[in-house]
């Protein structure tokens, strides 16, 4: 976002109108190091608005956790999982940037051929501030610019060596007392939480102030260097979004059984997660969607504590309202963050979210994107080859838009900022297409869910009224089930084959319409199945990037017009009316005045090149002729298209 577009609406959000988004004020971002200085461009602005950026190699070696500030500045690092005294190294971090930040030549943060991941957080009102002091001796009360009560608070001595860091948490709980200001754990030990009445002098935070203990204030050596981490809690109180209304952030506690999943509502879909057994040992696990919170398969997770490299282990699910706590934890509670997925307002620009490129030859091959991909469908132009599917909630488990097979696997590497990375293989690729979509408020979602055979709603984050949606049993062979508003909330076709609309069935639909916020499946085991893995698509129009829609032939040529300004790069279009497949056009294969390449999503037939079903409009596209795929005389028509 423009410099100047984030300061007015960063005016308006103190007004009352739109607040800052998520994506301007946290950042995961992956990058690979180089052993050469380079930057990182996460658009957090760091130099102007300040803020942390906590960096850690992913890979084995023993690389440590180093936390850079703009309050103590560029060069200078302590370390999560260590109590060492802060260091610096000019090949470090070197610049804190309006747009992210840079590093060096440093192996640290930039090993030639490493894996890294970054986690930047902004100086923000009701998310997270930064605290430095000196300490003087004895208790002391300390103000802050959070503008709420801290739910997270991390304090290190950052000027004496074999010091803890120590981590107030409103989820704290060590005597039944309700009163985590007379607890305390630490950051950097798996050490379970304790009764310390020398970290925070038994003193509530406030929204305006903190207070530290003895322990933590420190006059040795002429006045300890101490630096604090204050990260907020929203609870129905969050600024931001477009109306400044969102929660962001949340600090809560989980009681938790073995043998059980446990699921946490936190009123969004988060993005990042920080959990900890707080009543016995154990790690402080990190997760986050960009390396991968896996939905029914493995998450790849770190540890704040340790050094170690990143491992996997199916420890979390998500939900569109929270998280699940898998039943492989042992009976505790754990306290945890949740930072919520963005974006929180729908896209400007189609470009942002949506993105179709061929594939490379034979061998490893990577379909570019410029975003970090949620879904991606690919497949062969010349025949033969179906069509596969995968998403970042379900990793590298795919299905088959085309056929009624279960899921299966193979590897999709969702974990690049702007691509997705398929392994090498004896195929070869060259005649591959990919279209690849970014999920956004009113544009697109992905819900994956658990079936329950009994009618039932399911909560989504599309923001708005889904307009079209694709589901599919993923645990069965079934069909793929398609709603569409223009059909009704009884009517459903099938993505995988040619079949007209079926309008009297109430088990797909229960014949209740979607909101906003729920969609509602049937008894169908397609929809619905007791136990089964179910993943659904929901599609909606945003003025000027997508349109879900319907039309109906006319058998001569005609313009639909979906609000574009540059014509369509991808219109997918089904008669429902009559038995025809799914014909699916982009401009990348051609749009043109002229014969068009066109595929069948339900079929594996070769790409069609000798017909002339879709013409470029200005405003969408044009439908060619008389055809029955396209434009049959009073048949009935759906589509979706993207600008």
């Amino acid at each position: 976002m423009a410099s100047k577009k984030k300061l007015l609406q960063a005016a308006a959000g103190s007004a009352g109108g739109a607040g800052l988004d998520v994506n301007e004020v946290f950042s995961t971002y992956l990058y690979d190091g180089t052993g050469s200085a380079q930057t990182i461009t996460n658009n957090i602005d760091l130099s102007g608005e300040g803020g942390l950026c906590w960096i850690k190699g992913r890979m084995a070696g023993g690389f440590s956790h180093y936390w850079f500030d703009t309050e103590r500045g560029v060069t200078k690092y302590i370390r999560s999982n260590e109590t060492n005294a802060e260091g610096t190294d000019s090949n470090t971090l070197t610049a804190f940037n309006s747009n992210g930040f840079t590093v060096g030549s440093a192996n640290a943060t930039n090993y030639n051929t490493g894996d890294f991941v970054s986690w930047t957080f902004r100086k923000t009102k009701k998310f997270f501030d930064i605290v430095t002091y000196t300490g003087t001796g004895g208790s002391r009360t300390l103000n802050h610019n959070l503008g709420s009560t801290p739910g997270m608070i991390i304090v290190k001595d950052y000027s004496n060596n074999g010091e803890n860091w120590t981590v107030y948490h409103r989820g704290i709980d060590v005597n039944g007392d309700n009163a985590p200001e007379t607890d305390g754990i630490y950051l950097n030990t798996t050490d379970a939480a304790g009764d310390e009445s020398g970290f925070w002098n038994d003193t509530a935070p406030t929204s305006t102030q903190f207070t530290v203990g003895g322990n933590l204030n420190s006059s040795f050596g002429g006045g300890a260097n101490y630096v604090a981490y204050l990260f907020a809690h929203n609870n129905n109180d969050g600024e931001f979004g477009p109306d400044s209304d969102q929660d962001i952030i949340k600090c809560g506690s989980i009681s938790h059984t073995n043998g059980s999943d446990t699921t946490v509502d936190l009123g969004f879909e988060p993005q990042w997660l920080m959990v900890k057994c707080s009543s016995t040992s154990g790690n402080w696990f990190l997760v986050d969607n960009m390396r991968g919170i896996t939905t029914g398969g493995n998450d790849a997770r770190l540890y704040a504590d340790s050094n170690a490299a990143e491992s996997e282990a199916n420890s979390f699910d998500l939900t569109s309202s929270g998280f699940i706590l898998k039943s492989g934890f042992d009976t505790h509670t754990y306290i945890y963050m949740a930072i919520r997925r963005g974006p929180l307002a729908p896209p400007e620009s189609a470009t942002d979210v949506f993105a179709i490129d061929l594939a490379d030859a034979s061998g490893t091959y990577t379909a570019q994107s410029g975003f970090p991909v949620d879904t991606i469908i690919y497949g062969g132009r010349t025949g033969t080859d179906k069509f596969y599917s995968f998403n970042r909630l379900t990793g590298s488990k795919y299905l088959k838009p085309n056929t009624t097979d279960a899921e299966s696997t193979y590897t999709a590497d969702f974990d690049k900022m702007e691509s997705v990375q398929f392994p090498s293989s004896t195929g070869n690729y060259s005649n591959y297409i990919n279209w690849m979509w970014k999920r956004a408020p009113s544009y697109f979602d992905v819900v994956a869910y658990t079936g329950t055979g009994s009618a039932r709603t399911v909560s989504h984050n599309l923001g708005a009224v889904p307009e079209m949606m694709w589901v599919k049993n993923r645990s069965a062979v079934t069909t793929w089930q398609v709603y569409h508003s223009a059909l009704g909330n009884q009517a459903y076709l099938y993505l995988n084959a040619t079949d007209a609309v079926s309008g009297t069935n109430n088990n797909r639909w229960n014949a209740t319409t979607p909101t906003a916020s729920v969609f509602t499946v049937g008894t169908s085991a397609n929809v619905n199945g007791s136990s089964n893995n179910i993943i659904a698509y929901l599609f909606a129009t945003v003025e000027g990037v997508s349109k879900v829609g319907s039309y109906t032939g006319s058998g001569s040529d005609q313009n639909i017009d979906c609000g574009f300004s540059s014509g369509a790069r991808f219109v997918l279009i089904k008669n429902a009316s009559n038995s025809d497949n799914w014909g699916l056009f982009d401009s990348t294969r051609g749009i043109v005045a002229g014969n068009d390449a066109h595929l069948s999503l339900n079929s594996t037939h070769a790409e069609a090149s000798n017909t002339d079903y879709v013409d470029p409009h200005s405003s969408g596209f044009a439908v060619v002729g008389n055809d029955t795929m396209v434009n049959a005389s009073s048949d009935t028509y759906i589509f979706y298209a993207i600008a």
